[in-house]
């Protein structure tokens, strides 16, 4: 991490700014933040916060800095509620510089096939919390799920915002690349030509491999098994679907990081 002006923080000092702040809050202006109507709500009512308040926000891209919460006095009634209306008085003050965070690379990538109920969403939520970069939802031959047109723009949206609430709770700065969900044929050709597919019995995750396709339950249609990908293996059990995302997650990411060698 650096910081734009100034002497420039530690990694562990920055991190550690991260950590200690109260929340992270996503932006369009780093120079003037303004939350949305869900943060203000989320700072005021869910974790109660007031005046003078440590608060980090971010502008998705690594770019961030640490704010204050501000309060205007109240404008409602003397009969509201209490509480009621707090978070349309809350406010943000720039109270530090503008850093900015080296975005991780290699970037790495984990695709999953779309899988019933709100495990969609789990999935994606621990995605982010592990730092994938891109995440890509699919439609596999074998996919229960059937979804397309407005109907995928619509969970890709609801899958971007949950990746959105991850990012601020986990403290990342740079929000992942979430896709609409789609058909696996359709995919970026580049996306279909670098990963490997997820199988029982595959192999150890290569070094220069940097994305994963995660298949539905009903694992891999022959046809997918032959478009030449290779394989590789994410533990001696058959796992669910979602918690083979989750471990070529990590070792996608342990890789990154040399954990791995």
């Amino acid at each position: 991490m650096t910081e734009a002006a100034g002497e420039p923080a530690s990694a562990r000092d920055e991190a550690e700014t991260l950590r200690r702040a109260e929340a992270l809050v996503f932006v369009e202006d780093l120079e003037a933040p303004e939350p949305d109507e869900d943060d203000r709500h989320h700072l005021a009512a869910v974790l109660r916060l007031g005046a003078g308040d440590e608060v980090v926000i971010s502008d998705g891209r690594g770019g961030w800095r640490r704010c204050t919460v501000t309060v205007a006095p109240s404008q409602a009634p003397a009969r509201t509620r209490p509480g009621r209306g707090r978070h349309e008085a809350l406010g943000l003050a720039v109270a530090g510089p503008l850093r900015r965070s080296e975005t991780p690379r290699p970037p790495i990538t984990v695709g999953f096939a779309m899988q019933k109920g709100d495990r969609p969403e789990w999935t994606v939520q621990k995605l982010t919390e592990l730092g994938v970069d891109v995440i890509v939802p699919f439609i596999s031959e074998r996919t229960v799920v059937r979804i397309d047109g407005p109907a995928a723009r619509r969970r890709g949206e609801r899958l971007r915002r949950v990746a959105r609430e991850a990012a601020s709770q986990s403290r990342r700065t740079v929000l992942p690349d979430v896709a609409d969900p789609g058909p696996l044929r359709a995919l970026p050709a580049e996306l279909l030509v670098g990963s490997l597919l997820a199988e029982p019995g595959g192999g150890p995750l290569p070094p220069e491999v940097t994305a994963v396709l995660v298949g539905p339950e009903g694992g891999w249609s022959p046809g997918e098994l032959a478009l030449g990908k290779g394989l590789v293996g994410l533990g001696p059990g058959v796992l669910r679907a979602e918690t083979a995302a989750v471990a070529a997650a990590v070792l996608l990411s342990a890789r990154r990081s040399g954990v791995l060698g």
